[in-house]
């Protein structure tokens, strides 16, 4: 089963802050794409993107979760978590 999660897509998860990561609520995500193909879980980032300075203002966003986000395959939730940078 493929369900994917990208920005600004409806794709039943959830938010994290509740039990139901069924429900078709909308997750914001900056350059981040998932799906599962079997058995793994494929993530995808445009590396030409980017989302301006860090709060450091020592790198540059290029993808970033936004925090710890539910993924729902169909059999189990997990949480991804992903920030990419570049100086």
């Amino acid at each position: 089963m493929s369900r994917g999660l990208s920005t600004s897509s409806s794709c039943g998860m959830g938010n994290a802050n509740d039990n139901n990561y069924n429900s078709k609520e909308v997750l914001e995500l900056k350059n981040v794409s998932m799906k599962t193909e079997g058995k793994e879980l494929v993530i995808r980032v445009d590396l030409s993107k980017e989302f301006g300075a860090s709060k450091s203002g020592k790198t540059t966003i290029i993808a970033s979760t936004e925090g710890n986000v539910p993924y729902n395959d169909g059999e189990q939730v997990v949480f991804v978590g992903l920030n990419v940078y570049k100086k």
